[in-house]
């Protein structure tokens, strides 16, 4: 997303979420635990802007996302957006629809690492943006489902369709998206889900641990490396190589490839700064 900026001053508070900002790791919280942090059309567009923000402002290095309470995330609030929605035209149902995968390309294509901190449930949206995090930190606790065909909607809702066989392989993804069963914890570290699996009540904190060691490496190859993943999943052998290639050539004109060689010539750690 491009640091560059119109005249809007930045969002003092988010109304639908928590965030917090230490040393370079960004925190926010969906702080709805009475409702297991059920998304609203405020928490959508308030996870899109403050994505697009934090992206411009080029000061976070890690995001941690995790859900106050007894779980991650249930998915969209059933009164307040099923109830609406049902109201609505078809203009209506494609603009809400298409801000609900704003939110999930904002998390793939933001400049920094996304580490998911998941306990309990993580159901339906509230799957999906754990899936679009590049990594997924559970507990035991954690279960996953993808239930949109149980509400008589596409197993393919914002971009899980896409993302979930790339996640898990298309067999997996299929049995996901159409029963819309729930995973847990055991099994979806099995399939490729998760990322870590932690002990019972230390997914937040291990979350954090991660967040807080990518916030202290070198943060553009890291950028470069996410923009990499997500442009060459549909990219011929050919021009990915190429655009590897075009990369590489960018990063090694960098000052952290410099600091490395430095370090490692003299027996130092490298002092990153994400130039």
């Amino acid at each position: 997303m491009s640091p560059f900026t119109g005249s809007a001053a930045r969002t003092p508070e988010w109304r639908h979420l928590r965030l917090s900002v230490d040393d370079g790791v960004a925190t926010v919280t969906l702080p709805r635990p009475e409702k297991l942090n059920a998304l609203t059309f405020g928490a959508y567009a308030d996870l899109r802007d403050l994505l697009a923000e934090l992206s411009r402002e080029r000061s976070v290095r890690a995001l941690v996302l995790g859900g106050e309470g007894r779980g991650f995330c249930s998915g969209g609030d059933v009164d307040e957006i099923i109830g609406s929605t049902l109201a609505m035209d078809t203009a209506q149902l494609l603009d809400f629809n298409r801000m609900t995968g704003q939110v999930v390309r904002a998390l793939r294509e933001c400049p920094f690492p996304v580490v998911a901190a998941v306990h309990g449930v993580a159901a339906g949206a509230g799957a999906v943006l754990a899936l679009a995090a590049d990594f997924r930190v559970a507990d035991p606790s954690a279960r996953f489902a993808f239930l949109f065909t149980k509400v008589g909607l596409s197993g393919g809702d914002m971009g899980a369709a896409y993302l979930l066989p790339r996640v898990v392989g298309l067999g997996h993804a299929t049995r996901l998206l159409m029963l819309g069963e729930p995973v847990r914890a055991p099994e979806a570290e099995r399939i490729g889900l998760i990322s870590e699996l932690t002990d019972e009540g230390r997914a937040p904190e291990a979350a954090a641990a991660l967040a807080r060691r990518l916030a202290q490496g070198p943060a553009l190859a890291y950028a470069q490396t996410k923009a990499l993943l997500t442009a060459e999943l549909d990219m011929p052998l050919a021009a990915a190589v190429e655009m590897d290639a075009a990369t590489q050539a960018l990063l090694m004109n960098g000052e952290d490839y410099a600091e490395f060689h430095a370090a490692f010539t003299g027996k130092r750690s490298p002092k990153w700064r994400g130039r």
